[in-house]
């Protein structure tokens, strides 16, 4: 018989609108598994058993009354905690931020909450966001639910944990070099990072959108449905479309495919990474898919200044902090952001400036594809304690090279599981779209779905 907890959200709705099931009855299941589960995995912050249980009660009348509030009522759902939920405050991962109650909700949480989903907390992130880890001065150290001793990544750290783990069928997390698509892949979850400006947020900054984390694409098309939704506080969103996300169905036959394995800069890809991935694109092939290798775009000149410009900015930040709160950041971080100090304009400018040159190379790569695929990460889950695979803050990114660009060049990607290595650790594959084909990236994705082998029953249900 199927735990309620592992149910998705399509299900769910499915199950509500029958009166099979209670709003009520699933959410305490999903406590009840998060509560067997974070003694262990540490994926949420402040998560809140007596705010869901009445969400859900509130939900349950509606639903006996034949008058759900929205396109998720009822559904459990976790929120990254960067994102501002009314009454809740948002330290950043870091014991160095004052903890003031946010005064109202942003869009992404709004959209959520106007949808009736039922929130049921908050999920952990790294400092700042500054890495692909759970390692964090405020938050414990969240762990992968395939192997406790492994990393989720980051900086969407508890959310991929939390969706791994069962904590329901929703998650959300934001993005701006990797942040949902890398736990993603080291989690075997679904996640869309999407078009710069899609899902309205605030405050909003170039390559930073939220992006739904769940077990299946189905669900995170759900999500999309709500998610993109307009919000005037987004000075950089896109215009509203009124886009059908759940329409999945695509033929693949004829569709051309470009294949990079070998991103130009950062670690070496793995080779169970690289058979996976391989695998996966022959699966397409041998559908009908044309599919050809794709030459790496990035240089090295492009992430060493967008990380000169990064710790420019991060060390204002810090530098800004009262001392005895600097010393609350993680020391990780400090190491790293003290390398913007003593940069030049003209350095600061040059490193801003790789933005705009990993946009024009990025689209201009991907332009004869209708999609790319590449790893979402060139290595498994790395060691729990690690701020990074390398552990190295003079060469911490070395493992987002396949992610960052398309934050840059504000194009859909999507990390979907692929395989496992031999030890049983998940393996993602990034799907990346054209500027604004997010409707596209979700239908190769479920394409994928359908083509691969069944995944392996998740690990802690």
């Amino acid at each position: 018989m199927t735990s309620l907890h592992t149910l998705s959200a399509l299900e769910l709705l499915a199950a509500f609108e029958s009166r099979a099931l209670s709003p009520v009855e699933v959410t305490r299941a999903v406590l009840a598994q998060i509560d067997r589960c974070e003694p262990t995995l540490h994926a949420t912050y402040a998560l809140d058993h007596e705010a869901a249980l009445a969400a859900a009660k509130a939900s349950e009348a509606r639903w006996l009354k034949n008058e759900p509030q929205g396109g998720l009522d009822g559904v459990p759902v976790t929120i990254k905690e960067n994102i501002a939920t009314r009454g809740t405050p948002v330290p950043l991962g870091t014991a160095a931020t004052l903890h003031t109650a946010a005064e109202r909700d942003a869009p992404p949480a709004a959209r959520l909450r106007e949808a009736g989903a039922v929130l049921l907390g908050k999920t952990t992130m790294p400092d700042y966001g500054m890495l692909s880890s759970g390692l964090s001065s405020f938050h414990a150290l969240t762990r992968n639910p395939w192997d406790v001793s492994k990393n989720p990544g980051g900086s969407s750290a508890g959310a991929a944990a939390a969706a791994a783990g069962g904590y329901g069928p929703l998650h959300l997390g934001t993005d701006i070099g990797g942040s949902v698509r890398l736990p993603a892949s080291w989690c075997g979850i679904f996640a869309l990072k999407p078009s710069l400006g899609r899902i309205p947020i605030h405050p909003p900054y170039y390559g930073r959108v939220a992006g739904p984390m769940t077990r299946s694409v189905q669900d995170a098309a759900l999500m999309m449905r709500v998610l993109s939704l307009p919000d005037a506080r987004d000075t950089m969103s896109l215009p509203y479309q009124p886009i059908s996300w759940t329409q999945l169905a695509r033929p693949i036959k004829g569709l051309k495919i470009g294949l990079m394995l070998d991103a130009g800069w950062g670690l070496p890809v793995e080779p169970e990474v690289r058979a996976a991935v391989e695998a996966a694109a022959s699966a397409f092939a041998a559908a009908g898919a044309v599919v050809e290798p794709l030459k790496p775009f990035m240089t090295r000149a492009m992430i060493d200044g967008m990380d000169r410009f990064w710790r420019c900015r991060s060390w204002m930040d810090i530098s800004a902090l009262p001392p005895e709160r600097q010393e609350r950041v993680l020391p990780f971080i400090r190491e790293w952001a003290r390398g913007g100090a003593g940069l030049t304009g003209e350095q600061v400018f040059t490193g801003f400036s790789q933005m705009g040159v990993m946009r024009d190379a990025a689209v201009a790569a991907c332009a004869p594809f209708d999609f790319v695929f590449t790893p979402t990460a060139p290595v498994p889950a790395f060691a729990a304690e690690l701020p990074c695979p390398t552990n190295d803050p003079a060469q911490p990114f070395e493992h987002i090279a396949f992610t960052l660009p398309y934050n840059m060049s504000e194009q859909p990607a999507a990390s979907i599981n692929c395989g496992y290595t031999a030890t049983g650790l998940p393996i993602g594959l990034q799907i990346v779209g054209a500027r604004h084909d997010d409707l596209g990236v979700l239908q190769m994705a479920r394409a994928w779905e359908q083509l691969r082998p069944p995944p392996r029953p998740w690990p802690m249900d």
